[in-house]
C-alpha cells in the first residue's frame, strides 16, 4: 500500500489546516490508520490514530485536531484547528495491518508561525 499525504503549509498561530492521506488501495482492511509527526531534533510521535472505529489522540492535540476516515475514498483526514507553533513538524500518514509491516506516507510539512 502506498500512502500519499498532502495539505501541509505555512499558517499563523490560531489558524487551521486539513491534511489528507490517500491510499493506493482499499483501506477497509487496514485496521489502524492515523498520523504521526516529527519535529526537528525530536523523535516521531503519534498524533492521532483510528483503530476499529475508536480514535485516540496525543494529549497535546486533544480538542484541537480531528481524525476522520472515508473508506469509500481510501482516504483519511486530519483537521487541525487552533494551530500552535509547537505543532510545527513533518506529518506522516501511517497505516498498519495485523502481522504486516507498517505503511508510511512521504510526509507533509506543517509550519505554524507565532
Amino acid at each position: 500500500v502506498q500512502l500519499q499525504a498532502s495539505g501541509g503549509g505555512l499558517v499563523q498561530a490560531g489558524e487551521s489546516l486539513r491534511l489528507s492521506c490517500v491510499a493506493s488501495e482499499s483501506i477497509v482492511s487496514i485496521a489502524a490508520m492515523g498520523w504521526y509527526r516529527q519535529a526537528p531534533g525530536q523523535s516521531r510521535e503519534l498524533v492521532a490514530q483510528n483503530i476499529g472505529g475508536s480514535t485516540k489522540y496525543a494529549d497535546s492535540v486533544k480538542g484541537r485536531f480531528t481524525l476522520s476516515r472515508d473508506n469509500t475514498k481510501n482516504t483519511i483526514f486530519l483537521q487541525m484547528d487552533s494551530l500552535r507553533p509547537e505543532d510545527t513538524a513533518v506529518y506522516y500518514c501511517h497505516g498498519k495491518r495485523p502481522l504486516k509491516p507498517d505503511y508510511w506516507g512521504q510526509g507533509t510539512q506543517v509550519t505554524v508561525s507565532s
